[in-house]
């Protein structure tokens, strides 16, 4: 590189040389400064090429080195990659040998095994054959045996003079009935059992439940008495050809009886709203001493507002009393319309207020929410209250209403089940229904028509009758307890059980009655023998 430089180097030098030289300095001497030059420029020349020649010497013996200095890390690289084929191939062989031992020690195994198998089969083989010999020794033994058993049937049959078919079917009969009694026998020791393990836990609840509560008795009639200071004013409240009279059935609703009883009217309707109605206006009417149609109307109206108003305070001061929050408008002003209602000559509301106090105390007996069981007993019968006709059970639309008007799935059940309409899903409905009847059957709280009282204890009686045995039945108690005496000569002490047990179980189907019904069988043995 450096001799190419200098050879340029000199030929431009003497280029621009010569170049001068032409203009200044004649032909001869310009002749001998390009001469010159050229010499110059033929030493420079050659000592570029002997620096060649060096750096060209220089450059081979170093590539010389540089060549054996690479061949001999190729062979080292060469060494130690063949080092570690070896170690590999080593390792593989090593695996494979081991691989080949386990094969050849499960092989061993396996023959070991199959050898053990072997044994065993030939051994089931001989059990199989030892079997099959015995199972022929029975059969044959069986088919004796039958033969034998066919004779001892033939001589007893010539014996006793009954096929064996119809002594099976005689021996059937007498295991059935010694079957139904001993059952039935079981059935009733059962029931005494859990009657006795039950009875003191259930009087403590149910007797701590009434004796807690105060109840008040209240009875309500189709008919309301409204009583006058004098008979003058009958003919004022009937008004001219009776019109104001006309008018007041009219606007309320009821039925006003004018009669011959000294200062006082009644006022009949099946609705004790209306009812309510008619005797609040008649009241100030009678005081105002304005009675005419208009009149009338005007005061019916502002009555029946004032009355609405009380049912929804009576509802709020019911619910305030009981302790129960967070009821719908709706449900208190039903809770309301209860005073004015009556069960059984009942008054509905005081019927409630009762049953949702037996609750209560009945669910913290038994480790339930009061609450919960208070709210369903107060809400039990508000579908006795609706706000316009309907055939539809009362159990089942106030349990329409308890879940439209957001109650909870325990209360909602309770309602519509303390009648069995619906099934029943908590422990909250049966509590209802048994306070239902426990605040039904107390002493005075209801009224029954003297009919239907007497119906019943003659349906009573003629269930007894449809058993056979019954000689006498009597139902005695208010109907509360059934008498039953049988003919000892075809019942006895054990069908007397029985017969107790099916006439409960039949009344429990077939009737419908408050509280309960004891059913007791009297059987009686007598001997009779006349001295003369």
């Amino acid at each position: 590189m450096n001799t190419i430089l200098y050879i340029g180097i000199g030929l431009v030098i003497g280029f621009v040389l010569s170049y001068i030289l032409k203009g200044v300095l004649d032909k001869k001497r310009a002749g001998s400064i390009i001469n010159s030059a050229f010499k110059k420029a033929d030493e420079i020349l050659s000592k570029a090429k002997n620096e060649a020649k060096s750096i060209i010497s220089i450059a081979e013996k170093e590539g010389e080195s540089i060549k054996k200095e690479k061949i001999l890390q190729a062979k080292e690289k060469f060494l130690e990659l063949k080092e570690k084929h070896e170690e590999h191939i080593l390792e593989r062989e090593k695996k494979i040998s081991d691989l080949e031992k386990k094969a050849k020690e499960k092989e061993s195994l396996l023959a070991m095994e199959l050898a053990q198998v072997k044994k065993k089969e030939d051994e089931l083989a001989q059990k199989e054959q030892f079997v099959e010999e015995k199972i022929a020794v029975l059969d044959k033994k069986q088919e004796e045996v039958r033969k034998t058993h066919q004779k001892q049937l033939e001589i007893l049959e010539k014996i006793a003079g009954y096929s064996a078919e119809e002594a099976k079917n005689e021996l059937v009969e007498s295991l059935k009935e010694d079957a139904k009694a001993e059952a039935m026998k079981y059935i009733q020791e059962t029931m005494e059992e859990a009657k006795m393990a039950a009875q003191k836990e259930a009087k403590k609840i149910v007797i701590s439940t009434i004796q807690r509560i105060g109840t008040e008795e209240a009875i309500e009639n189709t008919v309301t008495t409204f009583h006058l200071e004098s008979d003058e004013i009958k003919g004022r409240i009937i008004g001219r050809e009776g019109r104001n009279i006309r008018a007041i059935e009219a606007a309320t609703g009821v039925e006003i009886i004018v009669d011959d009883t000294p200062e006082s009217i009644l006022l009949s309707g099946f609705d004790p709203i209306r009812r309510e109605i008619a005797r609040l206006s008649l009241h100030k009417l009678v005081t105002d001493g304005r009675i005419h149609p208009a009149r009338i109307e005007e005061v019916v109206k502002k009555t029946e507002k004032q009355l609405d108003e009380e049912i929804i305070e009576i509802g709020k001061r019911t619910i305030i009393d009981l302790g129960i929050h967070s009821l719908h408008p709706e449900l208190v002003k039903a809770v309301g319309r209860m005073k004015y209602r009556s069960s059984y000559g009942q008054n509905l509301l005081q019927h409630s207020r009762e049953v949702a106090k037996i609750c209560s105390i009945m669910a913290a007996e038994l480790g339930l929410n009061p609450k919960i069981a208070k709210r369903a007993g107060l809400l039990h019968d508000i579908g006795k209250v609706p706000t316009e006709d309907t055939e539809m059970p009362h159990a089942l639309l106030g349990m329409q209403w308890a879940e439209r008007y957001g109650e909870s799935p325990d209360v909602v059940n309770a309602i519509g089940a303390h009648h069995d309409e619906i099934e029943m899903t908590s422990l909250y409905a049966p509590i209802v229904q048994v306070a239902d009847a426990i605040s039904g059957a107390r002493p005075g709280a209801r009224r029954q028509i003297l009919e239907s009282y007497l119906k019943r204890l003659k349906e009573l009686e003629n269930i007894a009758f449809e058993f056979p045995g019954v000689q006498k039945a009597y139902a005695i108690q208010a109907g509360r307890e059934l008498r039953v005496i049988v003919k000892s000569e075809e019942v006895d002490d054990e069908t007397a059980k029985q017969l107790s047990f099916e006439i409960t179980q039949k009344i429990q189907t077939e009737m419908t009655y408050p509280g309960q019904v004891k059913v007791t069988v009297i059987r009686e043995t007598r001997a009779v023998n006349i001295a003369k």
